[in-house]
């Protein structure tokens, strides 16, 4: 078995690179005018049913919105200077070695310069959306829309354009905060996310394929999507995206998505799409996501996230059915780091949070997320369940910072293989989930929720042997996939899945 993608992609990004999409327009021939005696039909039948005013109030609203919001909704153009290449070893880093030595040797650029003269890369542009978020100039954006460009140029509704600086990005967000000196200017109102649910009507604005201040209608079409698109690599992004139905397409990105009553609830960021445009799959960073990001980066130019110091998933299979627990809702504690924030309030491997701050916690994910939305320094009240009671916790957050997330990851002992991520089992996490036979492996505490896999690993197995051999970190199971791979073997893992044993063969790659 091994791992199958999904044949679609995630499209992030506003750079529109040579011709625009151009389209074809039909007219019907000279003479033929739609029926009028249809048209009354039609206003008939909706009078006859009661639903003409409801059409006329929702076609009031979608237009009171679209002008309401037009004034604070702006293009941001990105463009990235032209590069002079001089003599032919400038840019080779990149190529492989055969590639690179071909062009040493013959004395020639790859981008068209001779041995001893200059090569030309172009000028590249592209344009994504944005919306004015303070009188004084500061808009909203994704950081993909603004990342690499030496010049950034914003287009307000009423056409003036000014040149904008960088304040600050969040790539761990997708989150960007420009500026522009400019009087006159509307803000958006920002509205709350949480509030909205799987139905509402929502309209997307911004600049598809250039087209400024396009509207589209859609309707939220799920919520609290974690997909994997942003982030840092092995230190992850922070993803709790609105999937909706209106129509995001490239050029879209950093523009506002808003309820009926003209409030932005998220920030249009990326589509599913195996063409590359539209295909109904839309998703867009919540503003109670992005707003503490936001406030941040203006307040100091820099995000500053809450540290708690501990890693989980979520709930395995054998607590719920231990604990009796009538829905899986909960953020499954796995590891608690020795030292930090929430060794030092008390937090333990195997704890379930249920609350924070009398907020109730969906998930994993939505507890990390609202962990890191906390300022360092604030004091957070947890209610978790342990051994089957409620326990209430205070924890005193620190500040998440790269060097503390090298710490959480064990150097080396826990990290991603294939689908899933994987931690070192410890005593308590063990005692908490029932194995009286395990004391050591390897916990998934979950499996990516983005693509379609076969390695039938399940968040709560134990992976407690590769090849036979037992396995106590990431380490030894990378070097146990990687000696079959190069042997051209499968992979044999031996898997705990509550109190049985699973034989797991994983093909080797191709």
């Amino acid at each position: 078995m091994h791992k199958q993608w999904k044949s679609i992609s995630f499209v992030l990004g506003a750079m529109l690179t040579g011709s625009l999409v151009t389209g074809v327009v039909m007219s019907l021939p000279q003479g033929l005018t739609p029926s009028d005696a249809y048209a009354q039909q039609v206003t008939t039948a909706l009078e006859a049913q009661g639903n003409l005013q409801a059409a006329n109030d929702l076609s009031a609203a979608f237009r009171n919105v679209s002008e309401g919001l037009r004034p604070s909704v702006v293009s941001v153009r990105s463009t990235k200077k032209a590069q002079t290449v001089r003599g032919n070893m400038r840019g080779l880093d990149g190529l492989p070695p055969q590639i690179r030595r071909y062009f040493e040797e013959n004395g020639v650029s790859p981008f068209g310069g001779g041995p001893d003269g200059n090569a030309q890369t172009p000028e590249q542009s592209g344009i994504g959306s944005g919306f004015i978020v303070s009188a004084d100039g500061h808009i909203l954006t994704n950081n993909h829309v603004v990342e690499g460009a030496d010049r950034l140029m914003v287009k307000l509704s009423d056409d003036r354009e000014f040149e904008a600086e960088v304040v600050g990005t969040d790539p761990d967000t997708d989150v960007a905060v420009v500026k522009i000196d400019a009087g006159q200017l509307q803000p958006a109102k920002l509205g709350n996310s949480d509030n909205m649910q799987v139905g509402d009507w929502v309209l997307a604005m911004g600049s598809p394929f250039e087209l400024e201040q396009t509207v589209t209608a859609g309707i939220i079409s799920a919520k609290n999507r974690v997909q994997g698109i942003v982030g840092r690599g092995q230190f992850g992004g922070f993803e709790d995206f609105i999937q909706t139905d209106a129509a995001i397409n490239p050029g879209n990105s950093g523009g506002p998505l808003v309820n009926l009553r003209g409030e932005v609830i998220g920030m249009n960021t990326a589509i599913v799409s195996r063409s590359g445009g539209y295909n109904g799959i839309g998703f867009a960073i919540p503003t109670e996501l992005a707003r503490p990001v936001m406030d941040s980066i203006i307040e100091s130019g820099q995000v500053h996230r809450g540290f708690l110091g501990a890693e989980g998933g979520e709930i395995p299979n054998e607590l719920a059915d231990k604990y009796q627990l009538s829905s899986r809702s909960g953020a499954f504690v796995q590891r608690v780091v020795p030292g930090q924030p929430a060794d030092n309030g008390g937090l333990k491997s195997g704890d379930i949070v249920q609350m924070l701050n009398g907020r109730k916690v969906r998930d994993w994910f939505q507890f990390r997320n609202l962990i890191a939305s906390q300022r360092p320094g604030n004091t957070v009240n947890l209610q978790v369940l342990r051994d089957g009671n409620l326990v209430d916790l205070k924890v005193t957050l620190g500040e998440r910072t790269d060097e503390l997330l090298v710490q959480m990851g064990g150097g080396g002992q826990a990290g991603i293989f294939l689908d899933a991520r994987v931690q070192p089992l410890d005593a308590d996490t063990a005692q908490q989930m029932g194995f009286d036979n395990v004391q050591s492996g390897l916990l998934v505490t979950q499996v990516a929720r983005n693509v379609e896999t076969e390695s039938g690993l399940q968040a709560g197995d134990v992976i407690v042997a590769a090849q036979g051999n037992a396995v106590e970190s990431l380490d030894d199971l990378q070097q146990a996939k990687s000696k079959a791979d190069t042997a051209g073997k499968s992979l044999r893992l031996t898997v705990q899945r509550g109190n049985d044993q699973a034989l797991l063969v994983i093909e080797a790659a191709k």
